[in-house]
């Protein structure tokens, strides 16, 4: 049975069981101003000799199975290992990724990475499900998050944090050509198109040899 399948509650609960482990690894409000939604969001230790940044899209299919299939291995064995730092940048290809790159932007930092974890995971569920409201199944996601109904609404209408994503976006295809999700970049080297855990390590490797 696919993990995306499920139930909400527990998939969140899940994944927010990481947080004493992401908590040390979250970039501090005071790096952008005092406004922590416009902090990195970064998964692993900052001492880590490898930074791996994913641009992604939360609509995305490939961005959602690299999430489900290959990081768990790169979490155990590259990231709590402190041998990688993995760097999120949002990359939405539709407004309803744009809408849910925002809520979890606005979210606390240190439940960021579970959020979007969990996002992947229920991907068919919040984002394709033709008998549902994305908005209204996001909304219930950010509920078990912990995100308020009103702070929710507000979130998805706040046209400065909108801006600040698109901005972020057209950043990465200025700098690095990224076009398509995910794209990976290491020591300056992309990577376009999801891969297996070997596949990864092989990329990582290649970018330090």
């Amino acid at each position: 049975m696919l993990i995306q399948r499920r139930p909400l509650l527990a998939l969140v609960a899940g994944q927010m069981a990481a947080l004493p482990f992401l908590a040390a690894s979250t970039a501090r409000a005071d790096e952008t101003g005092g406004d922590p939604r416009f902090a990195p969001r970064t998964f692993g230790s900052d001492q880590a000799p490898i930074k791996v940044i994913e641009f992604f899209s939360l609509t995305c299919t490939h961005c959602a199975a690299f999430s489900r299939e290959t990081m768990p291995e790169v979490k155990a064995d590259l990231i709590e290992t402190g041998k990688v730092q993995m760097i999120y940048r949002d990359f939405p290809l539709d407004r309803v990724a744009l809408m849910a790159a925002m809520v979890a932007r606005t979210l606390p930092p240190d439940r960021y990475e579970p959020f979007v974890s969990a996002l992947f995971a229920s991907q068919d569920r919040w984002a394709f499900n033709r008998q549902s409201d994305p908005r209204e199944e996001l909304a219930k996601m950010a509920g078990l998050a912990g995100l308020s109904r009103p702070a929710f609404d507000a979130a998805i209408a706040d046209k400065a944090l909108e801006q600040f994503i698109l901005a972020g976006q057209q950043k990465a295809e200025d700098e690095y050509h990224v076009d398509s999700t995910p794209t990976f970049v290491a020591n300056g080297r992309p990577h376009a198109g999801e891969m297996t855990y070997p596949a990864f390590s092989a990329f990582i490797g290649a970018t330090t040899g």
